[in-house]
């Protein structure tokens, strides 16, 4: 068993978690790598990791590397990144959440290294995560055009409301006056979808939202439709160029920019370990069911 570790940022603050996960890893003497940015930042921390341990740094590394699960060390957006080193390969990957919610990184820092004896057993459930694949006529995203969580489009400035004419397999759908419109997944739905309105929807449920944000037209809402189909947008404004968003990844694009949305042909699996559940996730994650009141007599 091959592992690769993958991290954005050390935080101090976790030190001595992150220390005993390394120190599992070599107690047990796993096989793994670890991407270049993250392993000098351990290093300048003073985490002490083999320094000659192997390094990746670009997808190519990854690929030639053979890894069998990517363990991710960060909050949900170090998950999303490490999408761009796995794409169509489908490597399982594995959240430590040493961030916030944590809804993709469900396992808590500190039983990372028990769960390590779990996953060398085979005791995880995975799940699998839709991606959303962009098209368009201009390369975009410096080629890695998938996000996990949406797809969205917005106004670049403080400007007035833009004009997102949009269509599903051709036809028209919808002209959103609003400051932009989000295409996301069932991953993604509980982000900036549900900030602005969205619903919330199962991982499974084989679906996209289109959420307007803040729109115009009060009587518009969002729509939940197949994720069999592909979504086409045209763009007008004022201004003369407009956002186009993957997950936490952004570029500038104008009116003459052609953008289509569909499922990508390969998914994000996501390791669970036996103790998770997504609906317990969500319960916990968002506070349902809990009565924060603080009475007084």
């Amino acid at each position: 068993m091959r592992l690769a570790i993958y991290g954005k940022y050390f935080k101090d603050e976790r030190f001595a978690e992150i220390q005993q996960f390394f120190d599992t890893l070599e107690s047990k003497h796993m096989d793994y790598i670890v991407y270049d940015r993250y392993f000098e930042d351990c290093l300048k921390y003073g985490l002490k990791i083999p320094a000659d341990k192997q390094t990746f740094s670009t997808e190519k590394d990854f690929s030639a590397a053979g890894i069998d699960y990517v363990i991710s060390i960060g909050g949900d957006g170090t998950i999303l990144n490490t999408l761009e080193f796995v794409m169509e390969a489908e490597t399982p990957i594995i959240g430590i959440n040493t961030g916030r919610l944590g809804f993709l990184a469900g396992l808590a820092a500190k039983d990372a290294p028990g769960f390590l004896n779990e996953l060398d057993k085979g005791h995880f459930s995975i799940e699998k995560r839709t991606v959303l694949e962009l098209e368009s006529d201009n390369e975009m995203f410096g080629g890695v055009k998938y996000a996990l969580n949406d797809f969205v489009i917005h106004k670049k400035d403080s400007s007035s409301m833009i004009t997102i004419h949009t269509y599903i397999n051709g036809e028209f759908l919808n002209s959103y006056w609003s400051d932009g419109l989000i295409i996301s997944t069932p991953t993604g739905s509980t982000g900036y979808n549900l900030s602005c309105g969205g619903p919330i929807l199962y991982p499974s449920s084989q679906s996209f939202v289109i959420t307007p944000i803040a729109p115009h037209n009060l009587n518009v809402r969002p729509i939940i439709i197949s994720d069999e189909n592909v979504i086409s947008f045209e763009i007008e404004g004022r201004s003369s160029s407009f956002l186009a968003t993957l997950d936490s990844r952004s570029e500038s694009i104008d009116n003459k920019t052609q953008l289509a949305i569909k499922k990508a042909g390969f998914s994000l699996n996501l390791i669970r370990s036996n103790s998770e559940n997504y609906l317990k996730t969500l319960r916990e994650k968002l506070m349902w069911g809990y009565d924060n009141r603080n009475f007084r007599v």
